[in-house]
């Protein structure tokens, strides 16, 4: 359901409106009524709740940095912290990626090689994550729709093509927060070090 306030707004108003009799009519309003107020109420207690994980969100010190991140929010970004839990335990984006179920492992057999599977063992929250702000990315232009759209062009299916750049995303964000500096469509500018001969 879309918009549940606007749905069940409408069917109170519609109970309300009524002007035609009908044997049991009465429960069944009074029925529509209750279940609308509680989709109300429902529904204005998870608007609570979003606001509760936005403020506690952007109490982290790099939730600047981690927001963005195109195709995350702070909902997601909240998400991704909890998922991910200490960011220390990852020596590098690999590992982020490897415990997101983003990188294959070998499946190879006695003289066979080269064979490669999902992973069997990953934490499907941080998976979720990537994979969420990968598929959210790609609806604005941008570098990230083009690499989406590369990897259709190569043949690949939308999924495995949101899950590459899913892959892309971890390697982006973990930069990002490696250098606490936000996302830019442009890359930084690489400072040239020259040691004396």
């Amino acid at each position: 359901m879309r918009h549940p306030e606007t749905v069940a707004a409408t069917a109170l108003t519609a109970a309300h409106a009524q002007h035609i009799q009908l044997p049991g009519q009465d429960t069944a309003a009074g029925i529509t009524a209750a279940l609308a107020a509680q989709v109300l109420a429902l529904d204005e207690r998870l608007k609570q709740l979003d606001r509760q994980i936005s403020d506690a969100f952007h109490t982290h010190p790099q939730a600047a940095v981690i927001e963005s991140m195109p195709g995350i929010g702070p909902i997601l970004g909240a998400e991704f912290l909890v998922a991910a839990g200490d960011l220390a335990a990852y020596p590098d984006a690999g590992h982020l990626a490897s415990a997101a179920g983003l990188v294959p492992v070998a499946k190879d057999s006695g003289r066979r090689t080269g064979n490669l599977r999902g992973p069997q063992r990953y934490s499907r929250r941080l998976r979720r994550v990537f994979y969420l702000s990968a598929q959210t990315s790609i609806i604005r232009d941008g570098p990230n729709r083009t690499y989406y759209l590369k990897k259709r062009a190569q043949g690949h299916k939308h999924i495995p093509a949101v899950i590459a750049l899913a892959r892309r995303h971890v390697d982006v964000l973990w930069a990002l927060l490696r250098d606490n500096r936000p996302f830019a469509t442009s890359p930084p500018a690489r400072t040239e070090t020259t040691t004396a001969a």
